[in-house]
């Protein structure tokens, strides 16, 4: 059915949204600065797990004992599980399975049902050999606060994910809880936020943060021997601004393969989608969110590339200078007409291309794989030598 005001709808909701993260932006943002609270350093955070932990003691890597609480939904398995099982045994408790994670009556049924193995299912590994920590990558959407307070009383150290509190660190509210981490945020001993400008959010809300963004793998995320035959591609969802770029650069003869939900050729399999980064003379990226202008926050992508030895071109904002120097080990673009200059610029000098290919592989792993991002997390947790 035709439905000629659904545009108009959708352009509504997206100001609403964003007028509403403008508001919580400020409204934490003069909160933080009236209580004088400021952003702990690692030193800080380890400080305040060795006072909540005097009797931890620090084992060699590989020894950990590992309980983990995520739902794994396309890459998880693929990143998480490899990067724990690095630091020791992992039991991994999939919330999403087999809890129909996307049913309908989720919030109502399913969701307590969920909540209820969750904590039965801990118990009992506690119970059977007791871990040294406890990972999750859950909102308040999916964990019950008692649950949680549940499992403080156990004395464990408990370390969870965010990936998306730019938008939804609080998120929806239904019955008077958010579905972002804000009301869990303050159960767990460190937060791990992939958001900067969330950290004061989690200092109000009595949370310890950390800032760090996703990694990659590189038994995964690695170069392929393959003949480069595609100028310029895109692998991810098409929203926003993204459909727009792809046909300007088109109607300036710039052709982009683009792949993902919502493309006409569709999503790509893991492999398929690494091989994409080795096949295309150029990678683009975006790194806006919808319906907000001018919002940015770092993308999986942004390290998964660079570390497949694929040239990364994405949109330009500060965060990514925390992590790579633009023009050197990533390329970036302000401006369609920006964007345009330099994939003709690059497309005609291949040299210089594969010297930005190789510094931001070489960076990548380096610095941005998951388990570098676990092994900083571990030992501010103070469970390593």
């Amino acid at each position: 059915m035709n439905d000629p005001l659904k545009k108009y709808r959708r352009r509504l909701r997206l100001w609403q949204n964003s007028r509403r993260l403008q508001k919580e932006n400020r409204c934490y943002a003069a909160e933080f600065q009236r209580r004088g609270l400021g952003v702990p350093d690692d030193t800080a955070l380890a400080a305040a797990l060795r006072k909540n932990f005097p009797g931890l003691q620090p084992k060699d890597k590989g020894n950990l004992q590992i309980i983990a609480v995520y739902r794994h939904h396309n890459w998880e398995n693929y990143s998480l599980a490899p990067a724990l099982e690095k630091f020791g045994p992992v039991r991994h408790f999939d919330w999403g399975k087999p809890f129909a994670a996307s049913s309908g009556d989720w919030q109502n049924k399913v969701k307590f049902r969920m909540n209820k193995a969750l904590a039965n299912t801990l118990d009992g590994w506690i119970r059977e050999s007791r871990p040294d920590v406890i990972f999750m990558y859950v909102s308040g959407e999916t964990l019950e606060p008692r649950i949680l307070d549940r499992l403080r009383e156990q004395g464990i150290p408990m370390v969870n994910l965010a990936l998306n509190d730019k938008e939804h660190f609080v998120g929806k509210i239904r019955g008077g809880r958010a579905f972002g981490t804000k009301d869990i945020g303050r159960f767990f001993d460190l937060c791990w936020t992939s958001t900067e400008d969330a950290l004061m959010k989690y200092c109000v809300e009595e949370a310890r943060p950390i800032y760090l963004p996703e990694g990659a793998n590189p038994d995964i995320h690695r170069p392929f021997d393959l003949e480069r035959t595609i100028d310029v591609s895109f692998v991810g969802q098409r929203y926003g601004n993204r459909q727009t770029v792809v046909d300007e650069l088109g109607r300036r003869g710039i052709r982009v393969e683009a792949y993902g939900f919502g493309w006409p050729r569709g999503p790509l399999g893991v492999e398929e989608m690494v091989r994409m980064y080795s096949r295309s003379r150029i990678n683009l990226g975006f790194g806006g969110i919808e319906g907000h202008r001018d919002t940015f926050c770092l993308k999986g992508r942004d390290f998964e590339i660079p570390m497949s030895g694929g040239l990364y071109l994405t949109e330009h904002h500060p965060e990514l200078e925390n992590f790579f120097t633009p023009d050197e080990e990533i390329l970036t673009y302000r401006d369609l007409d920006d964007l345009e200059v330099k994939i003709r610029y690059y497309l005609a000098h291949p040299d210089r291309a594969d010297t930005v290919r190789k510094k931001g592989r070489a960076r990548a792993l380096a610095c941005h794989s998951w388990e570098a991002r676990f092994d900083r997390i571990f030992r501010i947790v103070g469970l390593l030598r």
